[in-house]
């Protein structure tokens, strides 16, 4: 059994202090892919950069406190990929891939456009040019499993207000659309929606920090794992962890049956 987390941690700083890396290292995970590191190198300590049992690999941004990605694994990888050859992408830190045998693991931080409209057009940006690199993965005859903070809600059961967010960033249309088109024509699979194809409430993923988001679950589902459909359909098992909280996210834990050797 493979078993492959995605957690966006809201500063790693601030999620160890809350026990992230003590219920790490307890989860079994073969991959635990984090988000938003907002660190580098210098600000993680030993338990930060290896919990036990665990080799840390890790894209910082340039920007200090800013973004980044990381993965957590128990097994030395053939090669690791940081950042997609994009200056301007990989200079805030969203790309990291692991490979192995037949399979890649990626930890994907997408950018979020909710804080102003330079903000959104820079999502769009990464969205268009990112969308040929999702080919290219899917044309390379690998498995791929994607996980992190795709900062988008497909549809209208991944989130709880729905109405009031159709003109918000993270629910625009032109979004959802283009998540559609990566599921669709590229036939990537939402592995926690083929195993839970109704899932409302106890799919949601992120919580606002403003009013009582958390105590009334107004959530967004925007955390997810993506992959090929050889390897998505021996998925077993999806869940999201909710009773601890290090972040303003939930972990997604998905468990496959699966080996990191491709068998």
């Amino acid at each position: 059994m493979l078993r492959i987390i995605s957690a966006n941690l809201n500063g790693i700083r601030s999620a160890s202090s809350k026990g992230f890396l003590d219920w790490l290292t307890q989860q079994e995970a073969d991959f635990v892919c984090v988000q938003e590191l907002k660190a580098q190198a210098d600000d993680l300590s030993a338990a930060m950069r290896a919990p036990a049992g665990h080799a840390g690999h890790f894209h910082y941004a340039e920007k200090k406190g800013y973004s980044g990605v990381g993965i957590y694994t128990r097994h030395a990888p053939e090669r690791v990929v940081e950042g997609l050859g994009i200056a301007d992408i990989d200079a805030e830190g969203r790309y990291l891939q692991l490979d192995y045998p037949g399979l890649s693991v990626i930890s994907l931080y997408l950018p979020s456009g909710s804080s102003s409209e330079e903000r959104q057009q820079a999502k769009f940006s990464f969205m268009e040019r990112f969308f040929p690199h999702l080919a290219a993965l899917r044309a390379a005859g690998r498995e791929v499993v994607i996980c992190g903070d795709w900062n988008i809600a497909h549809r209208e059961i991944d989130l709880k207000n729905w109405k009031s967010n159709q003109k918000n960033s993270g629910f625009l249309p032109e979004e959802r659309a283009w998540l559609t088109r990566v599921l669709d024509e590229q036939d990537w699979v939402d592995v926690y929606r083929r195993l839970h194809p109704e899932a409302t409430g106890e799919s949601y993923t992120w919580w606002s920090n403003r009013g009582q988001a958390w105590a009334k679950n107004v959530g967004w589902r925007i955390d997810y794992h993506l992959a090929t459909p050889g390897i998505a359909t021996r998925a077993a098992t999806a869940a999201v962890y909710k009773e601890q909280r290090f972040s303003d996210h939930a972990p997604l834990t998905v468990d496959y049956d699966w080996q990191v050797d491709g068998r």
